[in-house]
């Protein structure tokens, strides 16, 4: 956030990312049912942090940390962040009211449709998670781990219409798999150069420049899309001698929304 400091910067939070897997129609109760994993995965990604770590940092305050709560970063915000599932209808007018010249979507939860995507004058752009058009979808990473990819990948793209991780591809930063690290560890430090390549098209797009990104559509490769991972591929991933989360690992990263810069 410091990065986009010579900005005027609202903030939307969606309630969740991602739909269940699957259509339940003729399956068993055992088949419907989240994998076990998946909510000790939710738990570390969101719960932890959310409902327990941010509410104590910010109980105890008044120092500058080395990562900052959700409330720390009201400091360089033009208002305090909100919750907006509803952008598409009812919530639209409330988008609407901020301007803005420009959106950055990074793991929100809903997708936008043509009159929230026509409201920022230069468009839409997201932060994925996965190599496009290869891995589009949710969990990308997994899919890339379970598959013995070298690396992962971090792709910046446009949302131009409806379609999920279907836009022009501006700019893809990498991540060496390290396979004694869990999914998680991989996805968190994605994001720290993902955040990166958003921070340069800003400033890039605030300089006048417009890049055109690749087409999706004229690429050959029409790449596929993944929900959430069933049971078994849990179970192949893990077969692999691969973790979802690491408490050790996560624990490194909640003591840095303690320590002091």
């Amino acid at each position: 956030m410091p990065a986009l400091s010579a900005h005027r910067v609202t903030v939307f939070l969606s309630s969740q990312v991602g739909k269940s897997a699957g259509n339940s129609a003729g399956k068993t109760n055992s088949e419907r049912r989240r994998p076990e994993s998946l909510d000790t995965l939710t738990f570390y990604e969101q719960t932890l942090v959310n409902d327990i770590v941010f509410p104590l940092c910010d109980r105890i305050g008044g120092t500058v940390r080395s990562l900052l709560t959700f409330k720390g970063l009201e400091t360089f915000l033009a208002a305090p962040i909100e919750e907006l599932n509803d952008i598409n209808a009812a919530g639209l007018p409330r988008f609407v009211a901020t301007t803005p010249d420009l959106v950055l979507s990074i793991r929100y939860g809903v997708i936008l449709r043509e009159e929230a995507i026509g409201v920022p004058t230069l468009g839409v752009i997201n932060l994925h998670s996965g190599r496009l058009p290869d891995y589009k979808g949710v969990m990308a990473s997994f899919r890339a781990m379970l598959n013995g990819d070298a690396e992962l990948n971090m792709t910046l793209h446009t949302i131009d219409d409806s379609g999920i991780d279907t836009g022009r591809i501006l700019a893809m930063s990498s991540f060496a798999v390290d396979r004694q690290k869990s999914y998680l560890w991989h996805v968190l430090g994605l994001y720290e150069g993902g955040c990166q390549l958003l921070a340069e098209t800003v400033n890039a797009l605030g300089e006048g420049e417009r890049p055109e990104g690749i087409d999706q559509a004229a690429l050959e490769n029409a790449g596929n899309y993944f929900t959430f991972p069933t049971q078994d591929e849990l179970n192949d991933f893990a077969a692999q001698g691969l973790r979802l989360v690491e408490g050790d690992e996560i624990r490194q990263v909640m003591e840095r929304f303690y320590a002091d810069v």
